[in-house]
């Protein structure tokens, strides 16, 4: 067994369940878990020979990792695309839909590097992505494969499109598939990469991309297959009035209650953004647990609207941060969307609901919760050992961590983390990614980049 002692931090915040803010505290870990937290007294008891590694936290903050609930890795691609820019979200998708048909193995497995890489060095360290279109050969092997060189915890979601244009839905034919060859590859992939065990590094999601995009008959026959299997479900739902409407025209129904109506409410599901959804719709999804994810920036970049964070909250739903698609806010950083969380909850009037520590709990236990976890999201003995670290005499935090040191982190200009350990293992240290080279990887993804857009 590994020991790894983490000592003399400023301040740990645990996000525990007594939510504790230990100040020139300690920490051990144990190979993959958190053994002692607290004095250096009360974890150098804990030792039973001197740590095979040592960290000198002096002058830090630590924090545990940060859980991002939505993303989009493929779209790092089409980043900033110009004739996307000024787009409301159907008419972005129908802009960017002809260049994702053009994704293949090599560009999928250079995107998902680069979202992993920019996650990391945010502070994320367990991360749900939703790729939907899998065209040219490209699979969910070549995501898992591609983040788990970088050692990201990874809920990877096998996601789909079944129903095109040429039968009311909002994607082009050529990049939806058959609903049989969907199922099975789903299955696939659960059967070969699905680990259900605490601390697991890698677990998969069924994600049929949204209302406007598969049949009744695929979100009903997903459900029953990952309930089938214990995977949790995810898909879009309720981010545009434009997506009130084609459910109403198409189903008679709201998002939500069509939701509903296929069996998609539950502890096992949650869904991205929840923009529009009723006041009385919101009570019915706390009942069940459902989960939300809120994505800030990229509900402000397409004009989408602010979603009622608290209410689903205080109704019980589970609520956690996304930085949703790369495309649609052009960044992967998890840390910088606590902030806009917190900056644009404050414009709905309630400035003590949308403090940092809240924001921040949302980022690591809410986010826990929303994908089924108890084992991260929180600094506590047995949990998994991800943990971030901040420096606090950096430039950006100047004046304000010397204040707060927890709070400055969203109050003040997010940075990116000094230290980052996934699962026990050091990932970013002194700022740096290690065992790979940013430049090459930005060159790759950029190759791949060019290659999709000029078609």
């Amino acid at each position: 067994m590994t020991t790894t002692l983490i000592r003399n931090a400023e301040l740990i915040a645990t996000f525990d369940d007594a939510e504790r803010e230990l100040r020139d505290a300690s920490l051990l870990i144990r190979d993959d878990r958190i053994v002692a937290i607290g004095s250096a007294q009360e974890v150098a008891a804990a030792l039973e020979a001197p740590a095979d590694e040592v960290i000198d936290a002096r002058g830090h903050v630590l924090l545990p990792g940060l859980v991002n609930t939505h993303h989009h890795f493929y779209q790092t691609l089409t980043r900033n695309l110009p004739a996307g820019q000024n787009a409301a979200l159907f008419d972005w998708l129908v802009t960017h839909y002809p260049i994702w048909a053009r994704l293949d193995p090599e560009s999928l497995f250079a995107s998902s590097q680069v979202a992993a890489a920019e996650l990391l060095l945010s502070g994320c360290t367990t991360a749900a992505d939703h790729t939907y279109l899998w065209p040219n050969g490209a699979r969910i092997d070549d995501q898992i494969a591609a983040v788990s060189e970088l050692g990201l915890r990874f809920h990877a979601s096998r996601g789909s499109m079944s129903v095109g244009e040429s039968q009311g839905g909002l994607p082009p034919d050529s990049v939806v598939e058959s609903e049989q060859a969907i199922l099975d590859d789903t299955q696939r992939a659960i059967e070969r990469y699905h680990d259900a065990a605490e601390r697991a590094m890698t677990r998969i999601v069924v994600a049929p991309c949204s209302p406007f995009s598969v049949s009744r008959e695929l979100m009903v026959n997903s459900a029953e297959l990952a309930r089938h299997y214990g995977v949790h479900l995810h898909t879009h739902l309720a981010e545009t009035r434009d997506e009130e409407a084609y459910c109403r025209e198409r189903f008679g129904c709201t998002p939500v209650e069509y939701a509903e109506q296929v069996g998609w409410v539950g502890s096992d599901v949650w869904f991205a953004h929840m923009v529009h959804p009723h006041a009385d719709e919101i009570v019915r999804l706390g009942g069940h647990c459902c989960g939300a994810a809120h994505c800030p920036s990229s509900n402000m970049r397409l004009g989408s609207g602010i979603a009622p964070v608290m209410a689903m909250h205080q109704a019980g739903m589970r609520v956690g941060l996304g930085v949703d698609g790369s495309a649609s806010n052009d960044g992967s950083h998890l840390l910088a969307e606590a902030r806009q969380a917190m900056l644009l909850g404050r414009l709905q009037g309630d400035m003590d609901e949308f403090s940092a520590r809240r924001m921040l709990w949302f980022a690591t236990r809410g986010g826990a919760a929303v994908l089924g976890r108890d084992d991260i999201g929180q600094l506590a003995v047995g949990k998994a050992a991800d943990i971030i670290g901040f420096r606090l005499d950096s430039l950006a935090l100047a004046g304000g961590a010397l204040h707060d040191p927890l709070a400055s982190l969203v109050f003040c200009q997010p940075p990116t983390v000094d230290l980052s350990i996934v699962n026990g293992v050091r990932r970013v240290e002194n700022g740096v990614l290690l065992g790979h080279d940013l430049e090459t990887m930005v060159a790759r993804h950029n190759a791949s980049a060019s290659r999709l857009v000029s078609g």
